[in-house]
């Protein structure tokens, strides 16, 4: 791949990485929350399970962006 190629699949890998990690983050916020006030039980566990996996695909759309730039720092 040419180095322009990979520096915008690396911006766009990244940034939706780090996006969607604090969205997670966020959602766990309000997942504690709703936990905390006697929210029915579904509501809390749903938006949690919700919450870890935005959380979960933000940080392995960051590291496929890490992979982006590293090839792109380096010769292959």
């Amino acid at each position: 791949m040419n180095t322009k190629s990979l520096k915008k699949k690396w911006l766009i890998f990244s940034i939706s990485g780090l996006v969607l990690t604090g969205f997670g983050l966020s959602l766990f916020g309000e997942a504690s929350y709703l936990k905390n006030t006697d929210a029915p039980t579904w509501d809390w566990v749903l938006l949690g399970a919700a919450a870890l996996v935005v959380f979960n695909s933000g940080l392995s759309l960051f590291g496929q962006g890490v992979i982006f730039r590293v090839k792109m720092d380096s010769d292959f």
